[in-house]
């Protein structure tokens, strides 16, 4: 695939989403049956387009190889995932008030209020982990005021535990399931047009169909390797590193890539994403680890040598390969996990060109004299170390000022938090550079 196509293949999937919505509205405008009142029709289409988004929805979070390729790498797919979802939901909100049904079955009323309830609390819940940049900042600090409390620091205790989540969030076809049944029983349109009935059907059972696959089929196979827990470190403030040994044949993966890391530990086994920050040619893999909620921020007291480990994928898309002869990588905290597989991957897998390397941390940055290191025996690498608490933010200004690069040649990769990557991207798309070079990793699935 050439470098031109690479850019924009990202592009395809968003585009297919945005189509299929509209297409769904166009063939319902064109296919309207007589003696149906206009916002009774509406709030019908209304929710017959939250099937077909959340239907997508199911389809995104699949974890089959082309979702991948047409929306850049699984992350890609699991913010549009989520994006559909929200979006699904509040339409849900015109199409309750404008609906005019009751003519199925009893049970179908009921069944739309069970559908609303549990899809509503699961995309609530995936929110609330962002609810800084969801809630106005005069907000904040009520918020603050009564997180101490005891039931609100229960509930956020809950909110944040990623397995909880992960176990009630697999619900979310059971709601979409019961859901497209009230819609299919209680779609006033149907009856005079059969082809609203039957795209209706195509639209939520294609959906339906691909979350059995990914609840029966998909978590069977995709690349599962057993492993041996064989190093657990300490790199640093809150950053645990896991050396994972192969108990057979490996996984095979790509620099910058990440998998699903299945582990047993002294709670049972869990299951998480993290990046490989190993080089593919070495013979064990490694993982950084931050602590961020209650398994990961205990991580090295609950997993020890000796443990077995699955990894399932490889997944992702982050790959330098798709960048100019001029790179910039922007790195923030734990963010440099896909840089240092990129870095120790150097000999087998080089960049195009010329790269910086800027890694931002607060205070403690572990991996800089490794990196220093690898940067001495590669002169096209430069790496740039900033401590935020001496030497200020990373900014746009500053980063193109230290490049010095033209920068319409210039294509940036990064990995790091939120509210940074993102006052980044704005600097950057300001002083010229282009969206379509400016790729960014995310590594936050909810």
């Amino acid at each position: 695939m050439s470098l031109s196509s690479r850019s924009t293949s990202r592009f395809v999937g968003p585009i297919v989403v945005v189509g299929l919505v509209i297409a769904m509205a166009v063939l319902w405008l064109l296919a309207r049956p007589s003696g149906q009142a206009t916002g009774s029709f509406v709030g019908q289409l209304l929710g017959a387009e939250t099937i077909l988004l959340l239907s997508i929805g199911l389809v995104l979070i699949s974890t089959l190889p082309w979702i991948e390729t047409w929306f850049d790498g699984i992350d890609h797919a699991a913010i549009w995932h989520r994006r559909v979802a929200i979006v699904g939901m509040l339409l849900l909100i015109p199409h309750i008030l404008m609906s005019n049904g009751g003519g199925g079955p009893s049970w179908a009323s009921p069944a739309g209020v069970v559908a609303t309830v549990g899809l509503a609390a699961l995309v609530v819940w995936s929110i609330l982990p962002r609810w800084r940049s969801v809630i106005p900042a005069a907000g904040h600090r009520f918020i603050l005021a009564i997180h101490d409390l005891p039931p609100i620091r229960l509930l956020s205790r809950l909110v944040d535990e990623y397995e909880v989540w992960r176990a009630v969030h697999r619900t979310t076809g059971l709601f979409v399931a019961i859901g497209f049944a009230h819609g299919l029983a209680d779609g006033t349109p149907f009856a005079g047009a059969p082809v609203l009935r039957w795209t209706y059907v195509a639209v939520g059972g294609t959906g339906l169909c691909f979350y059995v696959y990914r609840e029966l089929l998909a978590r069977r196979g995709h690349g599962l390797r057993d492993y041996q827990v064989r190093e657990v470190n300490t790199v640093g403030e809150g950053l645990t590193e896991i050396v994972l040994g192969p108990l057979g044949r490996p996984l095979v993966y790509s620099p910058g890539q990440f998998a699903v890391l299945h582990l047993e530990s002294k709670q049972g086994w869990q299951r998480h994403p993290f990046t490989l920050t190993s080089s593919p040619d070495e013979a064990d893999v490694r993982v950084t680890v931050k602590a961020l909620g209650n398994y990961t921020s205990r991580i090295s007291d609950l997993v020890q040598p000796g443990m077995p480990a699955v990894l399932s994928g490889p997944h992702g898309r982050f790959t330098h390969a798709k960048g100019t002869s001029h790179q910039v990588w922007v790195a923030g905290g734990v963010g440099v996990t896909p840089f240092l597989s990129w870095m120790r991957s150097l000999d087998e897998h080089p960049p195009p060109g010329r790269v910086d390397l800027f890694y931002s941390v607060t205070d403690e940055a572990p991996y800089a004299a490794e990196l220093r290191s690898i940067a001495e025996t590669h002169p096209e690498v430069t790496v740039h170390v900033l401590r935020t608490s001496v030497d200020g933010r990373l900014t746009a200004e500053r980063l193109l000022e230290s490049v010095g690069a033209d920068r319409s040649e210039l294509s940036v990769f990064m990995c790091g938090p939120g509210p940074m990557l993102q006052q980044l991207q704005s600097g950057l798309r300001d002083a010229g550079i282009p969206p379509w070079r400016i790729y960014r990793e995310y590594f936050d699935w909810r």
